[in-house]
């Protein structure tokens, strides 16, 4: 399925590309009027027909762009105005030339070296000196007095008269806090004198949905329809993209269906980011048909475009929409996580016929994806053709091989890693460390672990909580009690920890058993003030692996006064320890208390205690318990039926056992192959044949074998009534899947020997001998009986032999079947009750007595038996 990723690097001949850049004309920008009043929710427009505004009150004009008003009603809605009419006076062409300069100033900042040395610019912070000084000019001081300055007025005084569109655009896009990007925002639309273009609210509208703050977007679009300011592409694009990352994916859809509405076009951008907001909901198909549908449309305009050069194009020659590394990147990354490990590929052979080169993030997505699939080999082909195009890796390129590494359980490869990119001068980050140090800790390789952490600690970076618990566990793993306790200890004592954190360390100590150092930790959680309900439930799970049931059942009564609420898994948990522990009885008022507290969802905690009370032997008690269930409304489900069939079927209550299953039937429930199992280990019990046969037709028509000890029952019902044929059918059947086992042949050989027939029934002693079928009592007792009823004395003694050197004791069954060989080779009777009398006596002895009497015996019998 996977294209193999043939990089040629001679088609790489736009080595200076300028498509290897994202493209830049999503141009954030936008403005507000009086934010704090309640305006009516854009989402008006999804039940109403665009109107266009009457002619009623005056027309404002404002750098060319007309906005209609009512002198009465200042708050009037004024639509949008169609994308066409927006002309600004000036120029707008080289606005929009510059707009899409600021932006690309904006994304694209390189270093400039600017310094400082006069006024406000001696102030600027060293964090934030080497940022703002990329802009150059007086930016970076304006940007040190807002950030210094609080009164507005006072921090753009010595440039309130020159600010220009593209400083006003930077100043808005460098706020760090949304609240003073909008205060700055409305003390330019009050003073007035300042145009604010669609460049600027674009910004505002981006800055106000990244903080999440919806009322104050929607009023912004509303002003900008008041003011007349025509959204743009970019306008829309931001809109998809702030409501898609704020997770209101079906608002951004309705921004995206507006757009097509209005028959505007999304540009590269704003496609990229539809596909990944249909990416991120993990929407893969409408991913891949928007972006398809999109170049289709893209393709036609290319092609109307160069109609009048024909002449030049060949016939049948195809056109392909161009598009950037950053689009391809977002593609593949698309493809890579929807699973298309083909498609991804596909497009990166489009991007390199485009003449496109791959950047790293291209490279590290394919390296992601092909790992993913377990395309190893590919992803050594990639980081090849990476030093082959001089495209050096970073260390997100590093991250990923070591994760994959790691994960494949190569773990020397992966530290390998590790080790090359220190080697390239790239410095490992959080990401490098805790995911080596997590291989590490889960293969219980300690001093890789610890010389790890001594370099962490060494350049003063910290472990996550997930890595701190999961070395917890690795010293516990390796028996290293008091190094695990020496770890948690002093994230504890550095406050590092969360609740979280303290709950996944009392787990690693309770699974392993080691309650002590659980119970140490719980007190440390107490200490922090950190309990919850969680440290709570693994800490009552430590005392059912330890088998504390007192102090689970003490624990858990002990949470209310700490002001922590049982929750459904406090008492699920502390009922399936006690019921699993044979203690029904001390689970059953917790079962109560959990109805009572309303968190009863299923019936599982019913079934373990009815399970437990079965198991027991205590009938009566679970069928009181499954009539609490039905009075509180509580459906049993399959498994509990069963529980109660099963349970009646071993007694060979058959009227209990059916009372059940109609039950079952009647709740709509299908029966399983156990239910059907235990009906035929009761009808069998009982003898009743024909209810039997009808069972294991029910479960042949599930399409599932049935079990061999249902198989084995039928065998026993056929050979009862000397059903041979059918008999032998089933036996054949079982030996053909695997099946029989030594009951299997034991109950073919009873039925051959009921039946007179010994030559069969030899024949299956014979097999079961060879197979190693004959190990406990009840196989031994059927070989020697059959053998003595044949008249196979030496086989007896043999048999009898080989019971003694596998530890089986022989029972009266067994005395009895030798005690007939005695007698048929000459034995008087009374003799053959001394040897009993002996046994009964002193065992030991007694089995002496028996075995050199056989011997001599069944020795003169064969002997005299040679000599006839």
């Amino acid at each position: 399925m996977y294209v193999k990723l043939q990089l040629d690097t001679g088609c790489f001949h736009i080595l200076c590309s300028t498509k290897t850049s994202p493209p830049n004309n999503v141009g954030v920008s936008v403005s507000v009027s009086p934010l704090d009043k309640k305006t009516e929710p854009i989402y008006k427009y999804r039940s109403q027909t665009l109107i266009q505004s009457s002619n009623v009150g005056g027309v404002k004009k404002f750098n060319g762009v007309h906005k209609r008003y009512n002198s009465d009603k200042p708050s009037v809605v004024v639509h949008e105005p169609e994308v066409k009419k927006q002309n600004f006076e000036q120029n707008p062409d080289r606005d929009k030339r510059e707009n899409k300069r600021v932006d690309s100033i904006i994304l694209n900042k390189r270093d400039v070296g600017v310094k400082f040395g006069v006024d406000v610019n001696e102030k600027v912070h060293a964090k934030c000196s080497t940022k703002w000084a990329n802009y150059g000019g007086c930016i970076p001081s304006m940007l040190q007095a807002l950030d210094t300055i609080k009164d507005l007025d006072e921090a753009f005084q010595p440039w309130a008269e020159t600010l220009s569109n593209k400083e006003r655009s930077i100043i808005l896009k460098e706020q760090s806090s949304w609240e003073r990007a909008l205060e700055i925002f409305e003390w330019f639309k009050r003073k007035g004198c300042y145009e604010l273009n669609v460049i600027h609210y674009n910004i505002m509208l981006r800055i106000l949905g990244k903080a999440r703050k919806w009322s104050y977007v929607e009023s912004l679009w509303d002003e900008m329809g008041v003011k007349g300011i025509a959204p743009i592409n970019s306008t829309y694009g931001t809109l998809i993209d702030v409501y898609s990352k704020g997770g209101r994916k079906e608002e951004a859809v309705w921004w995206l269906e507006r757009m097509k509405g209005l028959e505007m076009e999304p540009d590269e951008v704003t496609m990229g980011i539809v596909v990944q907001m249909y990416k991120k909901a993990g929407e893969f198909q409408k991913a891949e048909e928007f972006f398809k549908q999109w170049s289709s449309r893209e393709s036609l305009k290319h092609e109307a475009t160069i109609k009048p050069m024909i002449g030049r194009v060949k016939r049948g020659s195809q056109t392909h929409v161009c598009l950037s590394s950053y689009t391809y990147n977002t593609l593949i990354d698309t493809y890579g996580k929807a699973g298309q490990l083909k498609e991804a590929s596909a497009i990166l052979m489009q991007m390199l016929r485009e003449g496109i080169v791959p950047n790293t993030v291209t490279f590290n997505t394919m390296i992601h994806i092909c790992g993913n699939h377990d395309q190893l080999g590919e992803v050594a082909l990639l980081m090849k053709k990476m030093e082959e195009l001089k495209c050096p890796p970073d260390t997100r390129t590093y991250n990923i091989l070591i994760s994959l590494h790691a994960k494949h359980d190569d773990i020397a490869t992966a530290a390998s890693y590790f080790s090359e990119m220190k080697q390239a001068c790239l410095e490992p980050d959080l990401v490098s460390y805790r995911t080596l140090l997590y291989a590490y800790s889960i293969r219980n390789m300690v001093s890789e672990a610890e010389e790890l952490i001594s370099e962490m600690d060494g350049r003063g970076l910290e472990t996550d909580e997930y890595t701190q618990s999961a070395l917890t566990r690795m010293y516990i793993e390796a028996g290293m009690l008091e190094k695990s306790w020496l770890w948690f200890r002093r994230f504890h004592l550095a406050g590092n920890l969360s609740s979280e954190g303290y709950s996944a360390n009392i787990d690693a100590y309770g699974e392993r058993g080691h309650v002590l150092e659980a119970e140490r930790a719980f007190i440390c959680c107490q200490e922090a003030k950190k309990l919850t309900v969680h440290e709570y439930n693994v800490m009552i799970k430590a005392y059912g692996i330890g088998k504390n049931y007192d102090k689970a059942c003490q624990l858990f009564d002990s949470m209310k006064s700490h002001g922590v609420v049982p929750d459904n898994c406090s008492y699920n948990s502390l009922i399936q320890i006690l019921a699993g522990a044979d203690l029904p009885h001390m689970a059953r008022p917790y079962l109560r208390m959990l109805q009572e507290a309303g968190l009863v969802c299923d019936c599982i905690p019913y079934c373990a205690v009815i399970s437990s009370f079965v198991k027991l032997g205590h009938l009566e008690m679970a069928e009181g318990l499954y009539k609490e269930m039905i009075q509180f409304n509580v459906e049993p489900d399959v498994v509990v039926y069963g529980v109660l069939i099963n349970s009646f079927a071993d007694v060979g209550s058959v009227k209990e056992a059916v009372t059940y299953f109609d039950a079952m039937k009647s709740a709509g429930l299908s029966a399983n192959a156990i239910i059907y199992n235990s009906l035929i280990k009761l009808y069998t019990k009982v003898g009743y044949f024909k209810e039997a046969q009808e069972t294991y037709k029910l479960i042949q028509s599930l399409e599932v074998h049935p079990d061999v000890y249902t198989s084995n029952c039928m065998i026993d019902l056929y050979s009862e009534r000397s059903m041979v044929r059918q008999a032998e059918e089933l036996f054949e059947n079982l030996k053909r899947i695997g099946d029989a086992n030594e009951f299997t042949y034991a109950m073919m050989l009873i039925m051959y020997k009921r039946n007179g027939r010994f030559e069969e029934a030899t024949r299956i002693a014979k097999q079961m001998r060879e197979l190693g079928l004959i190990t406990d009592l009840l196989s031994y007792n059927n070989v020697i009986g059959l053998y003595a009823l044949d008249g196979r004395y030496k086989e007896v003694l043999e048999t009898f032999k080989e019971m003694i050197n596998a530890a089986i004791h022989p029972d009266h069954c067994t005395f009895k079947s030798l005690g007939a060989v005695l007698m048929k080779c000459g034995v008087p009777k009374r003799a053959v009750k001394k040897l009993e009398i002996t046994r009964k006596k002193d065992a030991e002895s007694g089995l002496q007595a028996w075995m050199s009497t056989l011997s001599s015996v069944v020795g003169v019998y064969e002997d005299d038996d040679d000599d006839a």
